[in-house]
Formats: structure tokens, sequence, C-alpha cells
């Protein structure tokens, strides 16, 4: 009986989590296709198309910058702490815990730490690599723990057998065990996408409101949900609000789409 109720449990937990995920993403559909239209798309934003061109180019921007900065020293940092640090080190428990706490801050801290640091200290004003840079720092703790955990899933048998066959640290590192952990590697690197792509607060601050594409990285410029953000706020564009969720929905369903792909690909 208590099995028989546990995975009713189980099933309900699953079937409540489809639903509310099916109620909004319909709720989104319905109310923003009908809104879309070939203004929505022009190559440039007046107040009356709102445009979503110049924010998608921002947000691509943003995103490839934000990623190519911090994956790089997120895989980098999880390989030393599981492949070369000892076991029981201290300064790994540091940075373990400083990484786990760093996962829960608000992004509007965020936002205020670029702003006072990319845009006031650096002098790089509101501007998209200011919130690059801060978007980049945020999703690094996830994209470093993820890494972690799943360079710790790869069995030791696998380093065991590669040192065995004469292979050096780093042969074995770059060669047996980064493949092993890619799947989960990407699912890190996916959730730090969906994180930039809608994050909002910390770009208010560093990268601007503009709803135009910026001449270079140091102009400013608005992503796909500060610009849903703005013509909500306003309350005059609702309707292109709405058309502007279906956007940002298909983007990021096609970003998991291709990672996803990516994924298969390299582990096999």
């Amino acid at each position: 009986m208590k099995s028989r109720i546990l995975r009713l449990s189980v099933y309900l937990c699953a079937a409540i989590t489809a639903a509310i995920l099916i109620i909004l993403t319909g709720y989104i559909l319905i109310e923003g296709i009908p809104n879309m239209n070939t203004a929505l798309f022009s190559p440039k934003y007046t107040s009356q198309n709102c445009s979503v061109i110049p924010a998608l180019v921002n947000t691509l921007t943003i995103t490839v910058i934000a990623l190519g900065i911090a994956s790089p020293l997120g895989i980098g940092a999880a390989i030393y702490l599981v492949e070369y640090s000892s076991r029981g080190n201290r300064f790994v428990k540091i940075v373990r815990l400083t990484a786990e706490t760093l996962t829960g801050i608000p992004s509007i801290i965020y936002g205020l730490f670029g702003m006072i640091l990319f845009v006031s200290t650096f002098k790089w004003g509101y501007s998209i690599l200011a919130g690059s840079m801060t978007l980049a720092i945020m999703v690094l703790p996830t994209i470093m723990r993820t890494t972690e955990e799943a360079l710790l899933d790869v069995p030791d048998i696998y380093r065991e057998g590669s040192f065995g066959l004469g292979a050096g640290r780093l042969r074995t590192v770059f060669k047996i065990v980064l493949p092993s952990a890619v799947p989960g590697i990407l699912s890190g690197i996916i959730l730090s996408t969906g994180r930039i792509i809608s994050e909002s607060a910390a770009l208010i601050y560093t990268a601007g409101t503009v709803a135009q594409i910026p001449a270079s990285i140091f102009g400013s410029g608005r992503t796909l949900a500060i610009h849903m953000y703005v013509l909500s706020g306003e309350g005059l564009h609702t309707s292109q609000a709405f058309a502007t969720a279906v956007v940002l929905l298909v983007m990021v369903t096609v970003v998991n789409f291709i990672t996803g792909i990516i994924a298969r690909k390299i582990s096999k």
C-alpha cells in the first residue's frame, strides 16, 4: 500500500508539473501568435512596429559573449577541482561553498555589481560588453558546479585504465574523462543559456534599454526579455509583448534542441 501511494504521488507530481508547463506555454501561444505580423520583424525598431529584430540580435550577441567567457572558465575550474586538487582540500571546499552561494544570489544583485564595476569603474557605460560580463559572472557558478558533478560521475575505472595504458593525466582528462562527461557539461550550459536569454534585471543596470542594434559591443542595447518587459510596462503594446514572448519561447526551444543534438553526437 505504501508503494502504491508513493507511486501515485510521483505520478501526480509529474502530471501537475506537465499541466503547469502546458498551460503556460499554451497561454503564451494563444495570446502571442495572433499578434505576430511582418512589421514585428522589421529590421529597424519604431514605436509603431515594435520590431523584435534588434532585441533578437542583441540577445544572441550577449549570449555568445557571456558563454564564451564563462564556459572555458567554469569547465577549467571544475577540471582542476576534480582532477588535479587533492581529496579533502580545504580550498576546494571553500570554492564549492562559494559557488553554491553565488548560484542562489538574486540577479539584481549581479546587476548592481556590474553597474558599479563595469559601467562606472571601467567606464564602459551601458553597453553590450558590460551586460555580457555581468551575465558571465552570474552563470559561471552554474557551469562550474554542473561540470564538476558531471566529471565526478565518470567512473574512476576509466581513469585507471587510461593511466594503465601509459597516458598522462592531461591526455586522460581531455581524451577520456571530458568526452564521457559532455552530456552533463552541456546540461549546465543549456541551463546557463536559458538564464542568459531570459534575464532582464541584471541587464537593465548594465546593458541598458536602447531598442537598436549598437554599432559595437560598447553600445547600449536591449534583449528580448527587456524588450518584452518594456512593452508590457508601458501598457500600450501588450499584444506585441505577447508576440515577443512567443519569439523568446521559440528561441529557447531551438537552442535546447540544437544543444541536445550536439550532446548526442559528441557522446557517441
